[in-house]
C-alpha cells in the first residue's frame, strides 16, 4: 500500500478522486500517526478527533456521490493554536489565554471545512505569536525536523512541524513577519504569505493586525496553490506550464545579503545558478529605501502589539514568557507621531518598490540568514534571545514591510530557503513562478 504519510496533499486529494482512499481511513491514518508519534506533544497542542471523523465522514459520502467540492476535499490538515475552534480551546500559545473557548470557528477555518478540508487539530506556535525563532516555554517547543534539539522557526513551528514529521499533510500558519516563511524555511517546506487583508483574520487571535496574514505551509508549490484556494473559497491558480525562460528576476541586495551563515549563503548561491541554467535572468537590485523601514519596523510591531496587549499582560505578566513581555512592552516607549511617521514612510516605501520592480516578475532573497538555534542556547535567554530573533526575522520581515505576496521554497539544502516576492494581491502570479522555481531547483 502507498504510504500516505509520503504523499502531498494534492495527491492525497487525487486518490480520493480516484477511489482509491477513503477520507475515513485517511483521517484514522494521520490521527494514529499522531498518537504515537515521541514528539506529539511538542507538535500538537490538542487534537480535534471527534471533528476530523465527522468531517472525513461526510467527505466519503461526498466521493461516493460525485460531488467534491475542491481538489483536497477530504484531506486532513492541521491548523495553528491561533486560530479560533468552535469548542476546543485556544490559547495562542500563552497563558494569558489558559483555558479560552470560542464558540464558533474562525472564519478561515469555516471556509476550509466548507471546502472539504478536514481538522486534525490544533499545533504549537510562539507564544502570541511574537516570535521567529519558535522557542515557547510557556507551552511546548515544537523541534526542527533537521535539529530535534534546534527551534523549528516561528511562530507557526508547529504547523511545520507538523507536516515535516509527516503528521499532517498540510498545515495552516500566521504570516506577521515572517511566522510561515521561517518554519518552512528551517523544515524544508514550501510557505506562502499572503497579502494583507486577502484572507479573513476574522476569529484569528491577533498579534499586529496591520500586518497579520494567514498562509499555508505544504510540502509543494501544488499543494500551496491547492491551500489557498480552500482557504478563500475560490478557484486555485493553474500551474500547468509553469516555465522560467525568459523570466526576469531581480536579486535584492540591500540588507538580506548581510551576515548570512555560510550555509545559507552556498544555497542562495547554488539555488540562483540553477534558476539561471533553467532560463531565469537574474539581476542585482539595491533598494535603499528599505533600510529606513527596517529601523522603524520595531516601532511599528511593538506598538501595534502593546495597544492590542496591555491590557492582559499587565494583568497578568508573570504568565508570560519574558524575553516576549518585553518585546510586548517595548511598544509602550514610542510616541503616536512617531508610530505615523513610520507608517507614513512605508507608504512612500511602498509606491517606490512599486516603480523600482515594475519590469521584474519577481524578486529573490534568502529566506533567512541564518540556521536554527538551539533550544538550550536560546533559554540561557539575556542578549542572545534577542539579537538571534531580530536577525532570524530581518530577512522575512522585508516581505511584511513591502506588503506583497512571497513563496518560499527549500534550495536543497537542508533549513536553507529562497524566496520569492510579488505585488500585492499578485497570489497567482507568485505561485507559478514558485512552482517554475521548484522544478528547477529539484
Amino acid at each position: 500500500m502507498t504510504n500516505w504519510t509520503d504523499m502531498s496533499a494534492a495527491a492525497l486529494g487525487r486518490g480520493i478522486a480516484a477511489g482509491d482512499i477513503d477520507p475515513v481511513a485517511l483521517a484514522e491514518h494521520f490521527l494514529n500517526e499522531i498518537n504515537r508519534h515521541p514528539l506529539r506533544d511538542r507538535i500538537y497542542a490538542r487534537l480535534t478527533p471527534d471533528r476530523a471523523m465527522a468531517e472525513a465522514r461526510a467527505a466519503r459520502d461526498r466521493a461516493r456521490l460525485g460531488v467534491r467540492r475542491h481538489p483536497l476535499d477530504g484531506v486532513p490538515i492541521s491548523w495553528k493554536d491561533l486560530y479560533d475552534t468552535a469548542g476546543t480551546v485556544t490559547e495562542a500559545g500563552s497563558g494569558l489565554l489558559k483555558g479560552r473557548v470560542p464558540d464558533r470557528d474562525a472564519e478561515v477555518l469555516r471556509t476550509a471545512t466548507q471546502t472539504g478540508l478536514v481538522c486534525l487539530g490544533k499545533t504549537h506556535m510562539s507564544e502570541l505569536a511574537f516570535s521567529g525563532l519558535g522557542l515557547n516555554p510557556v507551552t511546548a517547543t515544537a523541534p526542527c525536523v533537521n535539529d530535534p534539539e534546534a527551534v523549528a522557526g516561528g511562530s507557526s513551528s508547529g504547523a511545520a512541524a507538523s507536516v515535516a514529521f509527516g503528521l499532517a499533510p498540510a498545515g495552516v500558519g500566521s504570516d506577521t513577519g515572517g511566522s510561515v516563511r521561517l518554519p518552512a524555511c528551517w523544515n524544508d517546506l514550501v510557505g506562502l504569505k499572503t497579502t494583507s487583508g486577502r484572507l479573513s483574520l476574522k476569529g484569528v487571535v491577533p498579534l499586529i493586525a496591520s500586518f497579520d496574514t494567514v498562509g499555508p505551509l505544504c510540502r509543494t508549490v501544488e499543494d500551496a496553490a491547492l491551500m489557498l484556494s480552500a482557504l478563500e473559497g475560490r478557484p486555485a491558480p493553474d500551474l500547468t506550464g509553469a516555465d522560467l525562460r525568459g523570466r526576469r528576476f531581480a536579486a535584492l541586495q540591500t540588507i538580506v545579503m548581510n551576515d548570512l551563515d555560510s550555509a545559507p549563503a552556498k544555497a542562495y548561491a547554488e539555488a540562483l545558478d540553477r534558476l539561471r541554467a533553467a532560463g531565469a535572468v537574474i539581476e542585482p537590485l539595491d533598494f535603499p529605501e528599505i533600510e529606513q523601514a527596517n529601523r522603524d519596523s520595531g516601532l511599528l510591531y511593538t506598538v501595534e502589539a502593546w495597544a492590542t496587549w496591555r491590557d492582559a499582560i499587565t494583568a497578568q505578566p508573570d504568565t508570560m514568557f519574558r524575553p516576549i513581555r518585553e518585546r510586548f512592552e517595548a511598544g509602550a516607549t514610542h510616541t503616536a507621531a512617531d508610530y505615523v511617521a513610520a507608517w507614513q514612510n512605508v507608504d512612500r516605501m511602498r509606491a517606490r518598490w512599486a516603480q523600482v520592480t515594475a519590469g521584474y516578475d519577481g524578486v529573490l532573497c534568502p529566506t533567512a540568514p541564518n540556521m536554527p538555534a538551539k533550544v538550550d542556547k536560546l533559554m540561557e535567554q539575556g542578549d542572545y534571545y534577542a539579537a538571534e530573533n531580530l536577525r532570524t526575522l530581518r530577512n522575512t520581515r522585508v516581505g511584511n514591510l513591502l506588503g506583497g505576496a512571497v513563496v518560499t521554497l527549500p534550495t536543497g539544502t537542508a533549513s536553507c530557503g529562497i524566496s520569492v516576492m510579488g505585488a500585492p494581491m499578485a497570489e497567482h502570479h507568485v505561485l507559478r513562478l514558485a512552482a517554475a522555481m521548484e522544478a528547477a531547483l529539484g
